[in-house]
């Protein structure tokens, strides 16, 4: 070994100085640099875990989220519906009110026709009974009773109006 270059004692004085170098190296340095390595990986894991728990919670809330636009549209519709249903009654209500309103004005429209009516005929009655006394005057050329003659000739209207209806 010599011729080497070489000297055995040189040698395993090497060997040993690379060996414990290996061991000081292994525990300043190796182990050190895995537990960061370790730690690290660990924090990863733990960022992709926690991301996986985030998407898993927005998928629920996305979800639930849907579900709460469903119930409100739900809701929405039955409330429309409610109010037309409310409209609808509101104006079957109004449409009655009116019918009843109008049937009113027209029974007092007839009322007051007949009243005028009534009133009318009887100012013809009479009309009728001072022309005919008038005229039975002027024929006879003397004064007669009018109102005996007003009673008779009513009397005879009213015959004869019965006698039309009947």
């Amino acid at each position: 070994m010599e011729r080497l270059g070489l000297s055995l004692p040189s040698l395993v004085a090497q060997v040993i100085n690379f060996a414990v170098l290996l061991v000081l190296l292994y525990i300043v340095a190796y182990k050190p640099i895995m537990r960061m390595l370790d730690e690290r990986s660990a924090r990863i894991k733990a960022s992709m875990e926690q991301a996986e728990s985030i998407r898993e919670q927005a998928a629920r809330a996305e979800d639930e989220v849907k579900k709460q636009l469903e119930a409100a549209k739900k809701v929405g519709q039955e409330i429309i519906g409610r109010a037309t249903q409310a409209g609808e009654g509101m104006k079957r209500e109004a449409q009655q009110e009116a019918k009843h309103e109008a049937e009113t004005l027209i029974s007092r429209a007839r009322l007051e026709i007949q009243r005028e009516r009534n009133e009318a005929v009887g100012e013809l009655r009479r009309e009728f009974a001072d022309l005919t006394v008038l005229t039975a005057e002027k024929v006879i050329e003397r004064s007669l009773d009018k109102e005996a003659h007003r009673q008779l000739i009513e009397k005879v209207l009213e015959e004869s109006q019965s006698l039309k209806k009947g």
